[in-house]
């Protein structure tokens, strides 16, 4: 496969992989179901994350799904050894989703879904990182527009309808869809798993959706007392699942068992134009990113129950890893900026990163940003190349990946 990766700085080796079979002594004693520390984890029980033929790594294997919906090129990108590979073609995805792991190329005939090979498994105190093999894991059936949310048991597909079924991660990983199961009623939105249970906002049409949680079996077992107005958009951190609403954003958190769910108001009215409904964040951070019309970015601090408005320049894509980090957006310059969330101020800025200025939301895909704790992916579809930016040392450009295709959707995995 052609790629050319282009070093800023000399990078590091890549971890020496280990046994999956060598779990590490803070494991001793769990089973496949074993619960992890309260706010520790997006989901409340994960599993080790065994599957046969898959190697422990002592650090995260952070690899990225690339895909051209024009031509069907599909790529992942490893980002330990820096080479790509090929799998098979995808023509004509609408959108590429991930929870994680697995990437869902989001098509008119429905959902192909790509084992990325590579997961981390978060027990809180501490976390497993694995890596095998890429490879397909069949097809969904579903329309356009639905929605796919996924933990380390189940996937969740809610149709454009309103309608949802569940199916087992196990199939997945074992590289088929397997056999749905239906969840009763419709729903606002996106059907969410959290916490061993799925969270959604229901939606009987006469009235503001109602938020509610299921068992995974699809019984409803608690409905907290919250509605949410023209929800749009959602997001898992580790203290509860975010849904944006028209008002704001609603959070609905557990705490041993007990589900309950709670208002973040903007604090004054906001047209609807400008309303957060779409959210970015560092997967397991607690800060969120959505776009605030066309030139500025909402930052979402679920733990302070807080929202900042930071007025930036036009907006193509933002994104942030939190916990003190600046706020990333991808501008219409085609540079990268970061910005200062207490005050505003422009921090750092690239030279221009894109050929062309295609917005994402503009059709067929288009540059986004990806984080992690270390760095940020900024994809150039019009210029066949991903760049990797050092977002803690004033957006150092650390590598350059080009490319034998665009790469006009991306999503990162191995999260």
């Amino acid at each position: 496969m052609s790629l050319s990766v282009r070093k800023n700085v000399t990078s590091g080796a890549p971890a020496a992989l280990v046994s999956l079979a060598l779990l590490t002594a803070g494991c001793a004693g769990q089973d496949d179901d074993a619960s992890s520390p309260k706010g520790g984890s997006t989901a409340s029980a994960t599993p080790h994350g065994y599957v046969e033929g898959a190697q422990e790594a002592a650090e995260q294997q952070s690899r990225l799904v690339l895909n051209d919906p024009g031509t069907g090129d599909t790529r992942v990108l490893d980002l330990i050894t820096g080479r790509t590979h090929g799998v098979s073609r995808t023509a004509g995805a609408a959108e590429l989703t991930t929870d994680g792991r697995f990437g869902y190329f989001h098509t008119a005939d429905g959902i192909r879904v790509l084992d990325g090979g590579a997961w981390t498994v978060d027990h809180g105190d501490h976390a497993h990182y694995y890596r095998a093999a890429i490879r397909d894991a069949g097809r969904f059936p579903a329309g356009p527009g639905a929605r796919v949310r996924g933990d380390a048991a189940v996937t969740a597909v809610t149709g454009e309808d309103g309608r949802a079924v569940i199916h087992r991660r196990a199939e997945s990983e074992k590289g088929r869809a397997g056999s749905p199961r239906a969840l009763p009623g419709t729903h606002a939105g996106a059907v969410v798993p959290y916490a061993e249970h799925l969270l959604a906002l229901t939606d009987d049409g006469k009235g503001t959706p109602k938020a509610a949680v299921y068992d995974r079996e699809g019984g409803r077992v608690a409905s907290p007392d919250a509605g949410c107005e023209d929800p749009a958009g959602d997001a898992v951190t580790r203290r509860g699942v975010v849904f944006g609403c028209a008002d704001g954003a609603l959070l609905i958190g557990e705490d041993d068992g007990r589900f309950t769910a709670e208002r973040i108001p903007y604090g004054d009215d906001v047209p609807a134009g400008e309303r957060a409904s779409s959210f970015r964040h560092r997967a397991g951070s607690d800060t969120l990113t959505a776009p605030a019309g066309d030139r500025a970015v909402w930052v979402l601090d679920v733990t302070e129950r807080a929202w900042t408005r930071v007025e930036t320049g036009p907006v193509i894509a933002a994104n942030t890893a939190g916990e003190g980090s600046p706020l990333l957006v991808l501008e219409t310059d085609g540079a990268l900026h970061g910005y200062d969330v207490a005050t505003g101020e422009q921090v750092a800025r690239t030279g221009r990163l894109l050929t062309g200025n295609r917005r994402t939301d503009a059709g067929g895909g288009g540059p986004v940003i990806e984080v992690d704790r270390s760095r940020a992916y900024v994809n150039d579809p019009e210029g066949g190349r991903v760049y990797e930016i050092d977002h803690n040392d004033g957006l150092r450009i650390a590598r350059t990946f080009d490319l034998d295709m665009e790469p006009a959707l991306m999503a990162e995995t191995g999260r």
